[in-house]
């Protein structure tokens, strides 16, 4: 899932990438984000930083998406977290005998997605920044500025306050975002933290068997692809919350960030190269789609219905050109990701499972062939 697919994602992102390259005209915390080292992943596992898309993990960005994964309903073919994450880290809580402001306030965040359902795009804002510290610093400028950019100090401030302006531009929204971030700083605080860091160190055979299978094995299958899309290189976060729909945001050839799941085990390692190439594929699949459906069925929604589908097509189209060997265990992973137990022919299975026009289908396969030619 890109940032342009979701809501009012497109211009949270634009916003946001304004944020990246402007805010070094005045220092302050966003160019303190470009500049700062990489932190350091709990499980001292250290992986290949000097190649493309290197493999990382975000505290911040799993505090984010776990946050919207406690409050938000999802009821998408391809859900928008693991199915039945709700359930297990409430489970893990209460273990730990642990009571967050996040779950006292569950119902009140919960019932502001009906009435703007824009909030889910919200869910990209944790790629933008560097850490949960220089997201609440940004989040209270934007709502002491009550969201209005004319009263900025600086530029930095000004470019903050557009950003989160996209999503939060009522009142009621914003209330929304001082309570969600507040609870969410709660959870961090009294639970996700030490949450976070004892996964990470349960997990570091995990980081580093998909460090391993995607740097030594499967990026450079995909090399040509990315660099012949503006995705040369990028990073390529695991992320605890995430499932099959990973979180996409691209700011030119060579600063994209795409998040997907952090597999359970190394013997699931390939689980992460299947839904990066999900990811990867949005754009040409998203343009497939608008360039096959009619004005009419566009304002029926037919073309936000199949852009999901086309995504989890257009990943196994990709994977029948670079790494055919994946295909299978693909179409295993999507399935299963959608609470499918696949039976018979696993491409009929997808298929059946992800019905998309068959000019969709070919658009995708030319546009991919015209990229790959001469491979």
């Amino acid at each position: 899932m890109t940032g342009k697919i979701i809501g009012n994602a497109r211009s949270f992102g634009a916003a946001a990438g304004m944020v990246a390259l402007l805010g070094g005209c005045g220092g302050g915390a966003q160019q303190q984000a470009a500049q700062a080292p990489a932190p350091t992943n709990p499980s001292g596992v250290s992986t290949t930083t000097n190649a493309p898309w290197p493999v990382k993990t975000r505290e911040h960005l799993d505090l984010w998406l776990h946050g919207f994964a406690m409050v938000q309903s999802d009821t998408t073919r391809v859900p928008f977290f693991r199915r039945g994450y709700r359930d297990m880290l409430v489970v893990e809580r209460n273990r730990r005998g642990v009571t967050t402001l996040l779950d006292q306030n569950r119902a009140q965040l919960a019932a502001r997605f009906a009435t703007n359902r824009n909030l889910v795009g919200a869910q990209f804002a944790a790629l933008y920044f560097g850490s949960w510290d220089e997201m609440q610093r940004a989040i209270a400028i934007f709502l002491q500025a009550q969201g209005d950019p004319g009263r900025a100090r600086d530029q930095q401030q000004q470019q903050i306050i557009t950003f989160f302006a996209q999503t939060f531009n009522t009142p009621a929204d914003r209330d929304w975002l001082e309570l969600f971030s507040r609870s969410v700083g709660d959870e961090y605080t009294k639970f996700y933290h030490q949450y976070w860091v004892d996964q990470q160190r349960g997990r570091g055979a995990t980081l580093a068997a998909v460090d391993s299978v995607w740097q030594r094995v499967y990026r450079p299958k995909f090399q040509t692809y990315l660099a012949r899309t503006q995705q040369e290189t990028g990073d390529l976060l695991l992320s605890l919350p995430l499932d099959g729909e990973g979180r996409t945001v691209t700011a030119g050839k060579r600063e994209n960030t795409i998040a997907v799941e952090f597999p359970d085990s190394p013997a699931q390692a390939r689980e992460a190269v299947y839904a990066f190439a999900h990811e990867a594929v949005g754009a040409v699949a998203n343009q497939a789609v608008i360039d096959n459906v009619t004005p009419a069925e566009r304002r029926e929604g037919l073309a936000d219905r199949m852009q999901s589908a086309a995504a989890v097509r257009g990943g196994a189209l990709l994977l029948q050109r670079v790494a055919p060997e994946l295909v299978d265990g693909y179409s295993r992973f999507y399935l299963r990701s959608a609470g499918i137990t696949p039976s018979g022919d696993l491409a009929s299975s997808l298929a059946s499972a992800f019905p998309i026009t068959d000019a969709i289908r070919d658009a995708i396969g030319r546009q991919l062939d015209t990229v790959l030619g001469g491979i």
